[in-house]
């Protein structure tokens, strides 16, 4: 073997080795913890799509009660996942030995401390089989959510159904679970050995739901929270927008009743749940318009569902921005077709589409059903002739994946205010230097 080669696939065992050291560490650690500390109750985020927004609401509820530890950002790794439940930052430098030692100090210090927190609320994440089964060797949950089973990192789930026997992996290593009966088929149910399972969604028929009496752009939803726990609904507000982004809230006032809150306390919890950013969040554009920012990520489940939210809205003029949705593997093409077919001529006055897939697949069919559509290799281009087109009081949706789409950046184009790009996502400096090398290199998508 050539000598370079040798030292390198010497280095790479090495590199995983450490990994693996550091991972079993901080697992074991969170075990110590949780045996210190067996008050502190755990709930566990997992599913195909909408983690980060369920966690968020969680525990926006709940700390109308507790006191309640989470990380706002998707810490949802193998590694990232123990620090979060610790409440402790991944380091800079994730091959430096003494930046680790100051970690496990730290995680030390957090077993012996007495528990500064009630609950502890933990999105899992995986991309590939057996992340979330591995999750139960070191975690035993209060509360389990599953938000959805839909096409995600296809390319290495291969089917549907690994991804659902994925998914709901923590519904059998959790003491209770609630499964979201809008976005998983019934049909997975034999993937569920736990019996203590409650469901969830925007619809009657499950035991927590939400009866919406009004909405409107600016406030949101008005209506009522039924929970099979409580005699009668509570009256609340839940501003959002998008009946999908109905269902973390509801799973919020679904624990929060679950761990004792009362009526009141999940009412006025619900009601202080917003949009998280690049999440169907409501921006303020030039002359009047309203963006919809939906550019964290993108799945076809989120895309349809962000697709339907402009449909149901009222405006004489309806841009949707739609990107690429990566990391689907093999179904790519199809998934983009189906998101082609998706698309409504009536329910939108521009489709623009960015990156090599929505123009391939999403654009022709789109075309094809009656929309007016425009393709660009570039978000700022994009971005650029929306502010062409746009009229006064348009509302714009823009959706699209995190690797070389950013639509974040089409965003800024029609911001009303450059004092609002906080509210973007990936405008850090090392993101914006990503962004440019990836224009610089012109435009070399991940498929």
């Amino acid at each position: 073997m050539d000598r370079g080669l040798l030292l390198f696939s010497q280095n790479a065992i090495i590199v995983v080795m450490f990994k693996s050291i550091i991972r079993i560490t901080l697992e074991w650690y969170v075990k110590k913890y949780f045996k210190r500390h067996p008050d502190v109750k755990l709930v566990v985020v997992t599913g195909s799509v909408g983690k980060t927004t369920t966690k968020i609401a969680i525990g926006t509820v709940l700390s109308e009660g507790f006191r309640v530890r989470l990380h706002e950002g998707n810490y949802n790794s193998e590694i990232s996942t123990p620090l979060a439940i610790l409440g402790i930052e991944l380091p800079d430098s994730l091959r430096h030995i003494g930046a680790w030692l100051a970690v496990f100090r730290a995680a030390s210090r957090r077993v012996r401390e007495p528990a500064d927190v009630d609950v502890i609320v933990q999105e899992i994440g995986s991309d590939r089989i057996g992340q979330v089964a591995h999750a139960g060797t070191f975690l035993h949950p209060d509360i389990a959510v599953v938000t959805a089973v839909a096409p995600e990192h296809m390319e290495y789930f291969g089917t549907i159904e690994n991804v659902a026997k994925e998914e709901l992996a923590a519904a059998n290593f959790s003491k209770q679970v609630l499964i979201n009966r809008d976005d998983i088929d019934g049909m997975y149910a034999e993937y569920v050995t736990n019996p203590d399972m409650s469901t969830y969604g925007s619809t009657r028929e499950s035991e927590y739901h939400f009866v919406v009496d009004g909405f409107h752009l600016d406030s949101g939803f008005e209506g009522s929270f039924v929970a099979k726990d409580w005699d009668t609904p509570t009256q609340t507000t839940i501003t959002l927008i998008g009946d999908h982004s109905i269902r973390p809230a509801v799973a919020a006032g679904a624990v929060a009743v679950k761990l004792g809150l009362t009526p009141k306390q999940v009412a006025t919890g619900l009601a202080k749940v917003r949009a998280v950013n690049g999440r169907m969040n409501v921006l303020r554009g030039v002359n009047g318009t309203t963006i919809i920012d939906d550019t964290y990520n993108s799945s076809p489940l989120a895309a349809t569902s962000a697709l339907q939210t402009l449909y149901d809205i009222d405006a004489t003029q309806k841009i949707a921005v739609i990107g690429d949705m990566n990391e689907l593997g093999d179904s790519s093409a199809d998934e983009h077709k189906k998101l082609g077919e998706f698309c409504d001529p009536n329910g939108m006055t521009w489709l623009i589409t960015v990156g090599p897939q929505t123009e391939a697949y999403v654009a022709p069919i789109a075309k094809q059903k009656g929309c007016q559509v425009r393709s660009f290799r570039s978000p700022i281009e994009a971005g650029a002739f929306v502010h062409r087109i746009l009229q006064s009081s348009a509302v714009v949706l823009f959706k699209g994946s995190e690797g070389g789409i950013f639509l974040e950046e089409a965003v800024k184009v029609i911001l009303h205010s450059t004092d609002d790009e906080h509210r973007l996502v990936r405008q850090s400096a090392a993101w914006m230097q990503r962004k440019q090398q990836f224009y610089d290199n012109g435009f070399k998508w991940p498929l």
